[in-house]
This record gives structure tokens, C-alpha cells and sequence, in this order.
């Protein structure tokens, strides 16, 4: 049920052209509703259940199918996100969702609503190994604006250039997760992961040249750090990592305010 339908209904009820009964009956005859457009069913209880709404995932999808997908989480009062959305596909989308933004380097798109419930306070960090991995530190960085988190961007740190991170540690040190994406050797998640008390969450990259295996050398690699605090997802998983950093922001955030509450 959108949130004007609800609101309508509830004031029916208050104005007794509803009876009680029938306002439970069709609010949880709503809650069960699973959108059905053409090929996809769109499951928009998650937010309920998971805390964020359902992401798009734009391959194989027509700009119709995803714009369908869309207003309806629009119509219930949830942002959107799109990935993996090529070029080509973007022109048509943000014709039907003009509200929309299209990020070309990070293949995203995003529809935002302006309901205040950017907090701040909630703040990761997106570290890229080199200018060549910036279009998953973007997928990254779009997935963490989208979630409400606030993101500090700190490019072209590379271990080949030693003397570039610690230079930067005061943009990220105090983040309460932080993202960091590399190709090539891969080695960049273990030095963060020894600057920083919180999650690190490396992405491999496809960077690299051909003993790279198209991003398997830094997956390993990663898998294989020392760094007790370093946790992996898959090559180019640059929303992945977005969402389990931002999952981690939201939860310190969350238990700051219930404890400042209790105080």
C-alpha cells in the first residue's frame, strides 16, 4: 500500500466511514501484495524486514521493466537503486524516471527522496588502490549515498606509493567502516586494515595484467590477508561492499542514539 493510500484510509477510520475491522483486514492484505510487473516481483516488504529497500540490478532488464520496478518502490515511499546500468540504457531510463541520477562511471542509478533521513553522523570511507578501480569505488560510493551514509573518497593510495596512505589517514581513520578496492597484487586491504579500528572490506578489482586473472591474483590475495579486521566480497563487487559498510554504519548509529536515549 502506498503512503497515501494509507493515509487515506486511516482517515476513513477516523472519520468512521471505515470500520476497524476493515482497516486491519486491508492493511495486512497490502503487507502481503507482491508486485507482479511483467518478468519480476518486486519484494517490497524488504525494507521492513532488512532495514533498506530492494536494489535493481540493471542487466537483462529493459529500461521499462526497471522503470516498473522503480515506481513501485517510489509509490511506498522507498528510494531506488539501479546497478550495472550501461550507457545506452541510461538515455531511456531517465526519460521515464526523470528524478533520477545517472552515475556513468559507476553504471548507477539513483532515485532519491527527499525525506530527511540522511544522517551524517553515519560515515564510511571508499580507499581505491588507483584511478583504474574508480568505477568500483563509485558502485561503491553510490550505494553508500543511497543507504544515508556519508562518504569520504580517498583515491590513488596504492602500495606502490607507500608514503600516500598514511598521508591520508586523518579523512578516514575515525569512519565507521571503511571500503577499499584494488587490482593488480591486491595488497592494499592489509595496510589499511593495520591503520583502522573497524571492518575493512576489500573488493578485488579486474585491474590488473594477465597473471591477474581478471581480478583472481587480488581476490586471493585479499583472502589471504593477516589483517584480522579485513573481511572480502567478490571481483568488482563494488555494492556489496557499499552495503555491508553501510549496514555496519547504520548499526553503530543506531546504538549510539538507543544509548544516548537510556542515558
Amino acid at each position: 500500500m502506498a503512503p497515501h493510500e494509507l493515509n487515506d484510509l486511516a482517515e476513513q477510520l477516523l472519520n468512521g466511514q471505515c470500520t476497524a475491522e476493515t482497516f486491519i483486514k486491508l492493511v495486512v492484505q497490502s503487507s502481503d501484495v507482491k508486485a507482479r510487473p511483467q518478468a519480476a516481483t518486486v519484494d517490497v516488504d524488504r525494507a521492513a524486514r532488512c532495514g533498506f529497500p530492494e536494489v535493481i540490478y540493471g542487466e537483462g532488464k529493459t529500461a521499462e521493466t526497471i522503470a516498473s520496478i522503480a515506481r513501485q518502490l517510489l509509490d511506498r515511499g522507498q528510494p531506488v537503486l539501479v546497478t550495472r546500468v550501461i550507457a545506452e540504457k541510461a538515455a531511456p531510463l531517465s526519460e521515464l524516471l526523470p528524478d533520477g541520477a545517472y552515475n556513468a562511471t559507476a553504471r548507477t542509478f539513483r532515485v532519491d527522496l527527499d525525506d530527511g533521513d540522511h544522517l551524517p553522523q553515519r560515515r564510511v570511507a571508499v580507499i581505491t588502490a588507483g584511478t583504474s578501480d574508480l568505477p568500483v569505488a563509485e558502485e561503491a560510493r553510490e550505494t553508500l549515498l543511497w543507504m544515508g551514509v556519508d562518504v569520504a573518497m580517498v583515491q590513488d593510495v596504492g602500495v606502490a606509493g607507500p608514503h600516500r596512505l598514511p598521508a591520508r589517514l586523518a579523512e578516514f581513520v575515525d569512519c565507521d567502516a571503511v571500503v577499499v578496492v584494488a587490482g593488480m597484487e591486491g595488497a592494499l586491504p592489509s595496510v589499511v586494515g593495520g591503520y583502522v579500528p573497524c571492518p575493512v572490506f576489500a573488493v578485488p578489482t579486474s585491474v590488473g595484467y594477465g597473471a591477474n586473472f581478471g581480478g583472481v591474483s587480488a581476490l586471493l590475495s585479499m583472502l589471504n590477508s593477516c589483517a584480522a579486521n579485513v573481511a572480502v566480497v567478490n571481483i568488482d563487487a563494488g555494492f556489496k561492499a557499499g552495503y555491508l559498510a553501510g549496514l555496519v554504519a547504520t548499526r553503530v548509529h543506531h546504538k549510539s542514539i538507543s544509548r544516548e536515549s537510556r542515558e
